[in-house]
Order: C-alpha cells, then sequence, then structure tokens
C-alpha cells in the first residue's frame, strides 16, 4: 500500500527541490565563484569572497549577540508563561492562547511601525514621560536638560522589536511539551519525597527540554537573520547580517558573491548551534532516563 501511494509524495519533493535544495546550491555556487567587471572574470572558483568577511567582524559579533539577548529573554518570559498555562483550566488557557496569538493576526510590519511609534523621540512614550512630569523631575535633580528617552535606533529597540514578534514561538513549543506530561511522574516523585523546587528541577525541567531546545531554535533562527526588525528600529545604526546580505544582493553594494559567502558561513554556524542544542537535549534526556 505505501508504495502505491508512495507517488504522492512527488509534489512535495519537487517543491522542495524547487524552492530549498536548488536555492542553496546557487548560494554554495555563488559564493565559491569570483565577481568581475567583464562576463570573462566571472565563474572562476575563489576563495576571496570569504577573506573579505573578516571585514564585516562586528556585524556578525552584533548579530548573534543580539539574537542570543533575545532568544534568552524570550526563554525567560515565555518558560514561566507556559508553566502557567500548562498548570491552569482549560478556560485560561483559551483565554491566553487568543492573547498570545492575537498579535500574529496583526501585519508582521504594522506590529513593526506601532513599536516604532511607541519608542521614537517624540512618540507616545517619551510624551507620556513628559506628560506626567519625569523629564522635568530628573532635570531638576541632575541638573541636565533632557527633552526624551533615546529609546529608537538603538540595540534595546532591535531587541524589543525580537522579542515582541518571536517570543509566541518561545511560548507554544514549551506548552505543548508541558501539558502533555505524565503526571504520573510528578506525583510519583511526590510521593518519594521531593520537594516542588525537586520536582520541577529533576522532573519537569528534563522532560520538557524538547520544547525548549525547539522554541530556542525558532527564536534564534529568525533573530539573527532579520532585517526588518535591525531597519526599522535599529535604524543605520544597527545593521545585523540580514541587512548585509540584503545590501549584497539588493543595495548599492552589489556583489551576489559576498553576499552568498555571508549567507552561506550564517547558515553552517547557524547548523552548528542547533546541532549543539540537539545534543545537549539528548544528554539531559539520558540524565532522565538514569
Amino acid at each position: 500500500m505505501k508504495n502505491k501511494l508512495s507517488w504522492l509524495a512527488g509534489p512535495y519533493v519537487l517543491w522542495m527541490t524547487l524552492v530549498v535544495i536548488v536555492p542553496i546550491l546557487l548560494v554554495v555556487v555563488y559564493a565559491f565563484t569570483a565577481s568581475g567587471e567583464t562576463a570573462a572574470d566571472i565563474g572562476g572558483f575563489t576563495l576571496d569572497n570569504f577573506s573579505r568577511m573578516g571585514t564585516y567582524t562586528v556585524i556578525f559579533a552584533r548579530s548573534f549577540q543580539l539574537a542570543l539577548v533575545a532568544t534568552l529573554v524570550c526563554l525567560l518570559i515565555g518558560y514561566p508563561l507556559a508553566y502557567v498555562m500548562a498548570k491552569e483550566g482549560p478556560g485560561f488557557q483559551r483565554v491566553a492562547m487568543v492573547i498570545i496569538m492575537l498579535p500574529m493576526w496583526v501585519n508582521f510590519l504594522l506590529r513593526t511601525y506601532a513599536w516604532m511609534a511607541i519608542l521614537e523621540n517624540n512618540g507616545i512614550l517619551n510624551n507620556f514621560f513628559e506628560a506626567i512630569g519625569l523629564f522635568d523631575l530628573i532635570n531638576g535633580l541632575f541638573g541636565t536638560d533632557i527633552s526624551f528617552f533615546p529609546m529608537i535606533r538603538t540595540q534595546g529597540a532591535v531587541v524589543l522589536g525580537m522579542v515582541y514578534n518571536y517570543l509566541p514561538f518561545m511560548v507554544l513549543p514549551i506548552y505543548s511539551v508541558i501539558i502533555k506530561l505524565d503526571h504520573s511522574l510528578v506525583e510519583a516523585a511526590r510521593d518519594l519525597g521531593a520537594s516542588s523546587a525537586g520536582v520541577f528541577r529533576r522532573v519537569t525541567l528534563p522532560l520538557s527540554l524538547p520544547g525548549v531546545l525547539s522554541g530556542v531554535t525558532m527564536v534564534f533562527v529568525p533573530s539573527v537573520s532579520t532585517f526588518a526588525i535591525s531597519r526599522m528600529m535599529g535604524g543605520n545604526n544597527q545593521m545585523l547580517l540580514g541587512n548585509l546580505i540584503e545590501q549584497q544582493f539588493l543595495g548599492g553594494a552589489y556583489n551576489p558573491h559576498l553576499g552568498s559567502a555571508i549567507a552561506l558561513v550564517m547558515m553552517i554556524i547557524v547548523v552548528a548551534c542547533m546541532w549543539i542544542m540537539n545534543r545537549f537535549g539528548e544528554g539531559e534526556e539520558q540524565a532522565v532516563i538514569l
């Protein structure tokens, strides 16, 4: 029966080949070929595209740093939220799920523009601080002359945009794992004298690790490669890898060979991080079994 129905996978295989495998192969080919002013100079094997990436070390470091910070913040917020949701009743879970998913029904760019309006120098938040007299109080205490807090076009604004947009991707995997945990294991741990903290540390946390790893991956990967959030909320001062790659393909510094090399290195680093996290998860699961 399986052999008779195997042809149904044909469209899926064709689709994956066209939109995943072929683009990756093109990125690899462009990364290892030279660009030139004439057609005769293009196409030769070279490693110059990778050697030129050293000039963008700051952008690489900033991208992974902000992505790690955003992932950590999402984890610190998302895990307690997912844990509370899983422990509450069905009514609370439905309401919490709607609240979490509601922003996802709004266009990604509109959500980001809304935060720009909040964080601008003359935006909603600074106008509120001015209305309550916070700036007058600070100026009177410290002898300063500030009229707004510079919140937009900063690394903090970029991290805030990442956390706001990707937090549901952390909460939902963790929640789906915790709610399916076998409660008899928790009861057995309590019967054996484990405290609430011990049950969480020895049972709940290790068993929920697959959801944590899924959430970390789903937040870290788009965060490290984002370009819309960093461009809109960070401005030109907070360029990330996504902006750099976009610049090489669509910007004035048009060089798809260099852009492909940067994208290839970023993919390798992301895959390596995912492999390390998966190995870490396997080790934790084995520790729970033992």
